[in-house]
């Protein structure tokens, strides 16, 4: 596809199904100037989905990495797939879907941008400007008419901008993150707790108080010390997690592998020991720059009571408070957790479907979607955890 510009210039939107034919210095150069950066977007990360065969053709992820170019400039860019299921994305269309059956209309594929597996909000369409911005949506729709829709998950206000002036319909959703009170921030642990309403606090106490007399300690491997052994013992706690739900799980153990030796910066390992024993393991994806901690994985070989909420929460806010971090993201979904201090914060998503009166009846959805989301974001804002 190509256009001009006022100048004469043209630029050029170019689509690739590897996302090995674009430069990581110029994808992350972009990345870095964007309000709302992410480790998961970095294009080591997108890669080592694609080469660790975690997100491929044949597991219905096919790579469309979308970029704009001006005389050999990379001006925009965005992870995009042709989506054969609705796997993987923690932002649900299943009924979208359902519907385009019952009336004998294909859904998928689908072009979807997003990180596979990763509902962490933050920049998709990353773009020098709003002008590049603007024409990378475009383009997307333009692509996106060749399948049934577009999806643009958890992107930023920019993303949202650009993609409703190019037609899209806005999706609300909520997470739940803890965010450090810049004005009087937490000094510790303790200090947190006792911010704390007194039965969530005294909750939370019990809590590890029953792990403790389980014997269970736990120890924090940041980056490099995280040894190949500890890897293997993290993916074996992560399998258990599906086998337990009875389900395969989404990323091979080769992802984990150029994690190591890619991005070790970005990853700290909560291992939880009983005696000399493993008995479990939850993994944090971090971004040291931005000091922004996000809750990923977790996994036990056995079960014992409340050692999720340990490994998950209390022991990663621990060491955000200790280390300086300013916010930790709890995942998608997840009510339970705003009586462990993370609070609600709004999410937005983008969707365009090609058959019109398809997105006329999901934009009529959508708007009475998004008044119960603005009624329930007020009543948990109503029932804050803290005091």
């Amino acid at each position: 596809m190509e256009s001009s510009t006022d100048e004469g210039a043209r630029d050029v939107i170019r689509v690739d199904e590897d996302p090995a034919a674009l430069s990581p210095e110029a994808w992350n150069a972009l990345l870095a100037t964007q309000a709302r950066p992410t480790p998961f977007m970095r294009l080591e990360y997108l890669r080592a989905l694609h080469t660790s065969g975690s997100a491929t053709a044949d597991t219905g992820w096919a790579p469309r990495f979308v970029s704009l170019w001006r005389e050999g400039e990379l001006l925009g860019a965005c992870p995009a797939y042709l989506k054969s299921h609705s796997y993987g994305e923690y932002v649900f269309d299943w009924a979208w879907a359902e519907a385009y059956q019952r009336h004998g209309l294909a859904y998928y594929p689908k072009l979807l941008v997003a990180v596979p597996f990763t509902p962490v909000p933050g920049s998709r369409l990353l773009a020098r400007d709003d002008a590049a911005r603007a024409r990378l949506a475009l383009a997307l729709r333009e692509l996106a008419a060749d399948t049934s829709s577009l999806h643009v998950l958890l992107g930023d206000a920019a993303d949202q901008a650009a993609l409703a002036a190019a037609g899209c319909l806005a999706r609300q959703g909520v997470q739940f993150h803890w965010t450090q009170d810049p004005d009087d921030p937490a000094p510790d642990f303790s200090a947190l707790l006792a911010r704390l309403q007194r039965d969530k606090r005294k909750k939370i106490q019990q809590e590890q108080r029953r792990v403790r007399e389980a014997g269970i300690h736990f120890t924090a491997l940041q980056g490099p010390a995280i040894t190949p052994e500890d890897w293997d013992f993290f993916y074996r706690c992560y399998q258990l997690t599906y086998r337990a739900h009875h389900s395969r799980p989404y990323l091979t153990r080769d992802f984990f592998a150029r994690m190591a030796a890619e991005m070790p910066e970005h990853w700290l390992l909560f291992v939880a020991w009983r005696g000399g024993e493993r008995v479990a393991a939850s993994l944090i994806a971090l971004d040291p720059a931005r000091r922004a901690a996000f809750g990923r994985y977790w996994g036990a070989v056995e079960q014992i009571p409340c050692l999720h909420f340990d490994a998950c929460y209390y022991q990663p806010l621990a060491w955000c408070i200790a280390q300086g971090y300013a916010r930790f993201e709890g995942g998608a979904q997840g009510e339970h957790k705003m009586a462990r201090g993370l609070l609600p914060t709004p999410t937005a998503s983008s969707h365009w479907l090609a058959h019109p009166e398809f997105n006329a009846a999901v934009a009529d959805f959508l708007a009475r979607e998004g008044a119960a989301m603005e009624g329930y974001l007020d009543e948990l804002r109503e029932h804050s955890p803290f005091k």
